[in-house]
């Protein structure tokens, strides 16, 4: 057997070796910082970790691809060139036009892995699915979480299934025409489990959810290099199609050239050489149009990004929630100013956060598809206190007509696992850190935090009790339900109807009108009409339509006008 090469950047250390059982090998230090050696009789399977200076201490690899023993535990090789994929035929799936299903593995299925989220891929297919965004799946502590607190990035979360699992998964989603986005958190590190201080200056600072990476400080060219490998990686080796960066407005850098400019300028130059589409997608809070501007525009050339605006003025005005951040967005005429330029706050003044937010994108040039609207996701449902989701404090006609707008707007839709039969189950934020004393302080701050807002401690569920995660799983069962079966072949009508009919997919924002009067809206999509009636009672709305293409029941069109009770919507062709 040939002798397998073992490298570990730690610019800072006199000593590295290299542990193989119960074997150590000195390691030799380049120029760069990187330490190396090559050991014999080692390959696939083998387990590894570095000790350092003279500590006796063991630690994993900061690029470790797999962790069977958990995040404290050691590394072990993986060969990604053993797996035989049959994706060869795979073209890719573009974002534009797509409709997209954000799941969860560990709480998608009972049994919250990726071969049980395999057994139900055909069912996103039958609803009309084209890309499948996963919650992260790097390694953390404990067995159960969300995934954003995430500490070896490289390395899929054994629970799941581990590497291999993750990549039979996509290759099954490829299989059914289903293109895969992952979630990736490059703006923190979780509490537990955090070495890479440990081997170099990876660090420098800290957000309210972890320590942050050194993006611009001395040594920090093989920092963005870690963060850049680790996304490629993604791509290359595990054939997923997208990215969705969370939080990237936590990322802090102030180089000429960004972090994620650099990023997508590497991930295009990778798209082309694999000759399929690759995604970046930004979680960001600032409503800068910058992030998806081209690169040679100025910007940093992001495929598209998360908008909170249109969730909140959807969301106030299905559920007449004002409070706290969503204040701004129960102003008169926030809805449909929001429809129309996908941002609410563009340079105004945000009551939230006490200054003025946002910058004004150009309708004109900027495309729709760019920006991703939702009803709900995992951030927006699982942190109210109890995880509830719409259609606990509305009913499922008035989100049927949130649906409608979603599904028939410029933008690009993305549900939530189970919205589509308006699942009954809440969903919950949730973790498992086997160290007792960080498990009650994740505890007691999810209490103080909403305490503040006036939630008894009886009220908010316990994030460590595994029936917090039992009860956010989904209940498939559901589905045989009638009234739920309603919802989803509505839901499936909806995404259907947006692909039969290329006005209602067109991106272009200039050519987006929106009537709105008290409580009812009515969209132009081309020669399409999309009449909404939340006013609570019934409307008639002037609409000389020729067809019905999708109605609620109740919906009465005439010669020209449509009328509409409460809580109802129609898509006419006019």
């Amino acid at each position: 057997m040939n002798p397998e090469h073992f490298s570990v950047w730690a610019p800072e250390r006199d000593r590295v070796r290299l542990a193989t059982g119960a074997q150590l090998h000195e390691m030799t230090r380049d120029d760069a910082g990187w330490w190396h050696v090559e050991v014999p009789g080692t390959g696939a399977g083998t387990d590894y970790a570095f000790l350092l200076d003279d500590q006796e201490q063991s630690y994993p690899d900061p690029r470790s691809l797999w962790q069977p023993e958990g995040v404290h535990g050691p590394s072990r090789r993986y060969e990604h060139r053993t797996f035989d994929w049959t994706d060869e035929g795979w073209t890719g799936r573009a974002l534009a036009g797509s409709v997209l299903y954000e799941l969860h593995i560990g709480t998608f299925t009972e049994e919250g892995t990726f071969n049980a989220a395999i057994e139900r891929l055909d069912h996103l297919v039958e609803l009309g699915v084209d890309l499948v965004e996963v919650l992260p799946v790097n390694a953390f502590d404990g067995t159960e979480g969300w995934g954003y607190d995430g500490v070896l990035w490289g390395a899929v979360h054994q629970p799941y299934g581990g590497p291999t699992a993750f990549k039979q998964f996509v290759d099954a989603c490829h299989r059914r025409g289903l293109g895969v986005v992952l979630d990736v958190v490059y703006n923190h590190l979780g509490p537990s489990g955090a070495y890479l201080d440990k081997f170099a200056p990876y660090f420098a600072g800290s957000t309210i959810w972890g320590p942050t990476l050194n993006l611009d400080g001395p040594d920090s060219d093989e920092v963005r290099r870690y963060v850049i490998d680790n996304a490629l990686g993604w791509f290359r080796d595990f054939h997923v199609d997208g990215l969705r960066l969370d939080a990237v407005h936590a990322l802090r850098d102030t180089r000429a050239t960004h972090l994620l400019e650099q990023l997508s300028s590497e991930v295009d130059a990778l798209s082309a050489a694999l000759g399929r589409p690759l995604s970046l997608i930004a979680e960001s809070d600032l409503n800068d149009p910058r992030h998806t501007t081209p690169r040679e525009a100025g910007g940093y050339g992001l495929t598209a990004q998360w908008c909170d605006d249109l969730h909140h003025v959807l969301h106030v005005a299905l559920t007449g929630e004002t409070d706290g951040y969503y204040t701004d967005f129960g102003t008169p005429g926030a809805l449909e100013t929001t429809l129309r330029r996908a941002f609410y706050h563009v340079g105004t003044w945000s009551s939230f956060r006490k200054r003025s937010h946002g910058r004004p994108l150009d309708t004109r040039t900027v495309s729709g598809h760019r920006f991703l609207a939702y009803l709900q996701n995992h951030d927006q449902i699982g942190n109210r206190a109890t995880g509830d989701r719409l259609t606990a404090t509305v009913s499922q006609e008035r989100v049927l007509c949130g649906a409608a707008i979603l599904f028939c707007s410029p933008y690009t839709p993305m549900l939530f696992m189970g919205e589509e039969w308006a699942a009954t189950t809440p969903w919950r934020f949730f973790a498992s850190f086997p160290d007792e004393e960080l498990a009650e302080a994740v505890r007691t701050g999810r209490r103080r935090e909403f305490a503040e807002h006036g939630w008894g401690e009886s009220e908010v569920p316990d994030p460590m009790d595994p029936d917090t995660v039992r009860a956010s799983t989904l209940n498939w069962a559901e589905l045989a339900d009638p009234a739920h079966r309603g919802v989803y072949e509505t839901y499936r009508a909806l995404i259907a109807l947006r692909k039969a009919r290329p006005e209602l997919s067109d991106p272009r924002l200039d050519r987006f009108t929106v009537e709105a009067g008290d409580g009812w809206l009515l969209l132009h999509r081309g020669g399409l009409r999309v009449a909404v009636n939340l006013s609570g009672a019934e409307v008639s709305l002037p609409v000389a339509a020729v067809s019905t293409l999708l109605a609620a029941e109740g919906v009465h069109v005439g010669v020209d006008t449509v009328v509409l009770p409460a809580d109802t919507f129609a898509v006419l062709e006019v």
